[in-house]
């Protein structure tokens, strides 16, 4: 299999990124949603959206010219960290979170928060896996999904 190499994102990707979104999304996040929700996050809309405006902050991961997975951090937030459902389970995820937490640290973060839904159990045991803890549970007010929201955190600072 080809190896996967993380770099920042290019104008090119533009394309590739809203259609690994949507593919997260369909995979993900579209069977939990109650019908109006689905049908206004399927439009894509939001993604292109999300990715218009911040296309240039992403670190994507390239497997073979191929973007299968790319995650965006803003201060001390990861807003998004998706792998192909394809490409799940492979370690590129991990290494995407990497990435953010290393440029948090950077920033001389000393505490990495995130949020998830309840109902996404494989997202809440891969960011356990990873040294998060679930601090707090809120409705999803943001995107009106219908959803509880998550709040996950880490942190930063190493002991030494």
């Amino acid at each position: 299999m080809p190896p996967i190499t993380l770099r920042p994102s290019r104008p090119s990707d533009a394309d590739a990124v809203i259609a690994l979104l949507m593919g997260t999304y369909h995979a993900t996040w579209e069977p939990h949603l109650r019908p109006e929700a689905a049908a206004r996050f399927g439009t894509g809309k939001h993604a292109i959206k999300y990715v218009e405006g911040y296309l240039d902050q992403f670190t994507v991961a390239e497997r073979a010219g191929q973007v299968v997975g790319m995650v965006h951090a803003r201060g001390d937030f990861l807003d998004a960290l998706h792998v192909l459902p394809a490409c799940q389970g492979e370690g590129i995820g991990g290494r995407l979170l990497a990435v953010a937490e290393e440029g948090m640290r950077r920033e001389g973060l000393a505490m990495a928060r995130l949020e998830t839904d309840t109902f996404n159990e494989r997202s809440r045991a891969f960011y356990r896996r990873h040294g998060y803890v679930e601090t707090d549970t809120y409705p999803d007010e943001e995107w009106d999904s219908g959803f509880t929201t998550v709040l996950m955190t880490k942190p930063l600072i190493r002991k030494g």
